[in-house]
């Protein structure tokens, strides 16, 4: 027998102990299995028939591989089937952990043998930890305590009022619960305290997520309760480590000197350490360029790592480390917005899913077994939600606010999501609740956080948050009714002054800036009268039906001088930074590269521009539109597209094979179906600007010339008038071609149009074909036509003398008007070589005379060409032909508002 001196070098020094750091005891179990893999001999692996799906306790990452695949496959989808009804990811996360754990898929014979076999569990606790450890220090970063500052009084009540109830009850729930399900030898105070902190605290990281995707931030309703989830989460935060402070001493002395040390370390963190880190941040330049540099980087994971490290060993769980280390990272200048979204993308779809995977696999609802344990279930979660839902409610109306708010500020305050899973994950680890009681506290979890959303938007739609918007009546037109609004809409302005504009990616900025220079109009080069020519005085056309009389738009004094309104979308996400970028929108709007270089560009030209930032989801980008343009009383919406966006999937287009592919559109599914709600949602007029690259390397001296194919229908009526417009400006000419479709091998007989609209199967949104809506309604669309063509192309408006005499107007008639539009469109960007390719057109979904789908797929089979479908319903027949034949020049595609 060998002495008991002789110790083998190789295992470790010191044993695991009751009293080690959770963070520290994974670690020495971790590195107890890379050791012994270390003294393994070498294997062929898969070629000498190892199985990577057995457990090996000297190669375990094959598994663990196996583990995380499976993990992050099973939270996706997950995450898709929640996303429509605005679930918060967390749901997703913990109910992954539920299925794959004993409660579902446990129970098959050797599926958690196999896959999550316990010796494996240290592997995926350890990195699950690192990957906590880091998310809490992404939610340190969130605290704003600007938030705070600004509803102080109103916060700190409705703080206060959701602490003191919440406790109070949870300590009393906890007292049967303790006598019903925990072991005797557990601390009575300690688990009560345990009871009233799971209560009480409220989930700030998903509370933000939820108010940002509920589009309140900006709502008194949102600010309040956010400011009054910090207080609440800082308290939650103090009490927990109380807790697990407590639990984790032997003595009460002991437990003194934690808590000492534990502040001591507090102020160290916040006061020194904080400072020299923003010395640093100065001294390397990262905070004034907003970016951390690598050095800062490497420094602000180290202050991470040694904080947790120092709260796990002195007994304090290690995320309390972490969530400290993200207080004093300062915010200025988008410093923290840019470090986190370096971290973020390797946490939330990585670490933060095993995280709560293992929270579900330690969840087993086959322990809620009996009516007993039901019934406190149930009862957890009435008092965990009542003792929120009507102390903060209460308080928020005794702040000022009405019933709905809140109801909708109660509603928010009792959400539990991430943080209380936290929190029950410490309380397992510590040994405070064991299987049963920890599944009960967890179902609770999920269902409050559930509820959350679904009870917000009943309390607080968004339907009564701007009790100033307008009716709308449009439900209550009648169809001579349309039709009367579609022509008197056209008694508007001819010269457009307000011009609103979408910027979503700096690829779109050449395109603005072309097409608002050609907006700019010179001084000497306005008229300076008014006049309103009616249909008498300058047509013999027929006699219009009554209610249905046209009015030439008047020609007002032309403007030396626009506006624009450029609104900014970025996207928000599930990630850390997009809901950082909402909670600092109004900083932000200044330091944003894109709005910085169109309001310089502005500044240049003389053009004044006003700027507008929305974070939105992606589905919410037309709603978004629709309401700036409301708000800045916008007359034409530009929505620039950019074909070298690198976002965009590629449409192969070819000019005389299919394999040509130069200067093709590339159009995704999801952005022509955001393109299509704006033409539907916007309440104004419309034009999507197609920027094929050719306004780059061009002299300034060649000048622009425009060509436009006027086929009929509203939208042609208003891009011949913005052709006018943009005549007025000296440098700039036009070609303007009316085509008549003749009666000779007529493609699609005009019977095959008088249809009900069409929808896309799987999006919802109108079709590129509209029906007429009927003769007399046909009849007012063409005397329209008829009576603009005539005063313009007869140059019979002084006003517009000028402008006028820069257009060549002319008209074809042909049995085929696609090709004959293309033909004429290429000759006259031959007849002038020196000038920049510019095509106007309608996009003719309402009331067109004639309809060209069957031509257009004729002139696909000839070309060569696919198209997607979503690129000509966004284009519309006559845009998908130029895209289809490769024309090389720009596209300005209006749509008429109907609205």
């Amino acid at each position: 027998m060998p002495p008991a001196s002789v110790a083998n070098p190789l295992q470790p020094a010191c044993p695991p102990t009751s009293n080690m750091g959770i963070l520290t005891r994974d670690l020495y179990e971790v590195a107890g299995t890379l050791q012994r893999r270390a003294q393994a001999p070498e294997q062929a692996g898969v070629f000498s028939g190892l199985n990577p799906a057995t457990y090996n306790k000297s190669d375990p990452l094959p598994l663990w591989v196996i583990q995380l695949v499976i993990i992050m496959a099973v939270t996706q989808l997950l995450a898709l089937l929640f996303r429509p009804i605005r679930q918060p990811r967390v749901i997703s996360e913990v109910i992954a952990g539920v299925i794959l754990g004993p409660s579902i898929m446990g129970r098959i014979p050797g599926f958690s043998n196999s896959i999550f076999p316990v010796d494996s569990l240290p592997m995926i606790t350890l990195t699950s930890t690192i990957g906590l450890v880091l998310f809490l220090f992404l939610v340190g970063l969130e605290i704003d305590v600007r938030i705070v500052k600004k509803n102080f009084k109103s916060a700190s009540a409705i703080s206060i009022a959701g602490l003191i109830v919440p406790l109070g009850l949870g300590a009393a729930l906890g007292i049967p619960i303790y006598h019903q399900f925990v072991n005797p030898d557990i601390n009575f105070g300690y688990f009560l305290l345990f009871t009233a902190v799971a209560i009480g605290i409220t989930a700030f990281p998903v509370l933000c997520r939820i108010l940002t995707e509920l589009k309140l931030l900006e709502d008194p309703v949102g600010a309040i309760t956010l400011a009054a989830g910090v207080g609440n989460d800082v308290v939650g935060w103090i009490l927990l480590a109380l807790t697990v402070a407590l639990v984790n001493a032997g003595s009460g002395l002991t437990a003194l000197w934690i808590l000492l040390t534990a502040i001591g370390f507090v102020f160290f963190l916040l006061i020194p350490i904080k400072w020299a880190y923003r010395w640093l941040c100065c001294r390397t330049g990262s905070l004034e360029n907003g970016t951390p540099t690598t050095t800062m980087m490497t420094i602000t994971l180290v202050i991470v790592f040694i904080s947790a490290f120092f709260t796990d060993i002195i007994g304090i769980h290690a995320i309390f480390g972490g969530f400290l280390a993200g207080l004093i990272i300062p915010h200025d200048n988008g410093y923290a917005i840019a470090l986190v979204e370096k971290l973020e993308d390797l946490v939330s779809p990585l670490f933060i899913p095993l995280y709560f995977a293992l929270t579900g696999l330690r969840t087993n609802l086959g322990s809620l077994d009996n009516g007993v344990t039901w019934g406190y279930t149930i009862l957890i979660c009435v008092v965990a939600f009542f003792s929120k839902f009507i102390a903060c409610g209460l308080a928020a109306k005794a702040c000022g606010f009405n019933w709905r708010e809140s109801g909708a500020v109660g509603s928010l305050m009792s959400c539990k999501g991430l943080v209380e899973l936290i929190v029950l994950n410490v309380g397992f680890s510590a040994g405070i609740l064991d299987t049963r009681t920890f599944s009960m506290f967890v179902l609770h979890a999920l269902v409050l956080t559930f509820i959350t959303t679904p009870l917000t938007l009943l309390f607080y739609p968004e339907r009564i948050r701007n009790r100033a918007a307008p009716t709308d009546t449009s439900a209550a037109r009648s169809r001579d009714g349309e039709a009367i609004e579609e022509n008197s809409r056209q008694t508007q302005e001819l010269f457009r002054t307000r011009f609103s504009v979408v910027l979503e990616k700096i690829e779109q900025l050449p395109a603005v800036m072309t097409l608002t220079q050609l907006l700019q109009i010179p001084s000497d080069a306005s008229p300076s009268t008014e006049s309103r020519v009616s249909v008498d005085e300058k047509t013999s056309l027929p006699a219009v039906p009554p209610g249905l009389e046209y009015q030439l738009p008047r020609a007002n004094a032309a403007p030396t001088h626009i506006t624009l309104d450029a609104l900014r979308l970025i996207e928000l996400t599930n990630r850390t930074s997009a809901v950082l970028k909402s909670h600092f929108a109004d900083s932000l709007i200044q330091r944003d590269s894109i709005l910085a270089v169109i309001r310089t560009f502005g500044s240049l030209n003389r053009i004044a521009v006003s700027t507008a930032l929305a974070i939105v989801g992606y589905d919410d980008f037309s709603s978004s539109v629709a309401e700036h343009v409301k708000r800045t009383s916008s007359q034409l919406v530009i929505l620039p597209w950019s074909t070298n966006s690198p976002s965009l999937e590629d449409v192969s287009v070819a000019e005389n094979s299919p394999s040509t592919t130069a200067n093709s559109v590339n159009l995704s599914s999801v952005q022509a179906q955001t393109f299509r709600k704006v033409f539907l949602a916007a309440p104004s007029d419309v034009a999507l600007f197609v920027d094929r690259g050719v306004s780059q390397d061009v002299n300034e001296q060649v000048g622009q010339h425009i060509f436009l194919p006027f086929v009929g229908g509203p939208d042609d009526r208003l891009a011949l008038s913005f052709v006018v417009q943009l005549c007025m400006n000296p440098s700039t000419t036009a070609t303007v071609t009316r085509f008549i479709k003749s009666d000779a091998n007529d493609l699609t007989p005009t019977d095959s149009i008088e249809k009900t609209i069409l929808h896309d199967t799987f999006s919802g949104l109108p079709d590129t074909v509209y029906a007429l809506r009927d003769t007399q309604t046909r009849i007012a669309s063409e005397t329209a036509d008829n009576i603009q063509w005539d005063n313009y192309s007869s140059r019979t408006v002084p006003e517009l003398a000028a402008a006028l005499s820069r257009i060549t107007f002319s008209e074809e008639s042909s049995p085929l008007p696609l090709h004959t539009i293309l033909d004429a469109c290429s000759r006259t960007l031959a007849e002038f070589p020196r000038s920049r390719p510019f095509v106007v057109l309608g996009r003719s979904r309402r009331m067109a005379i004639e309809s060209h789908t069957a031509e257009l797929g004729a002139l696909l089979s000839e070309t060569g060409a696919t198209l997607g479908s979503d690129t000509t319903k966004t284009l519309g027949d006559l845009g998908a032909a130029f895209v289809a034949k490769n024309v090389n020049a720009s596209l300005l595609v209006l749509q008429a508002s109907s609205l």
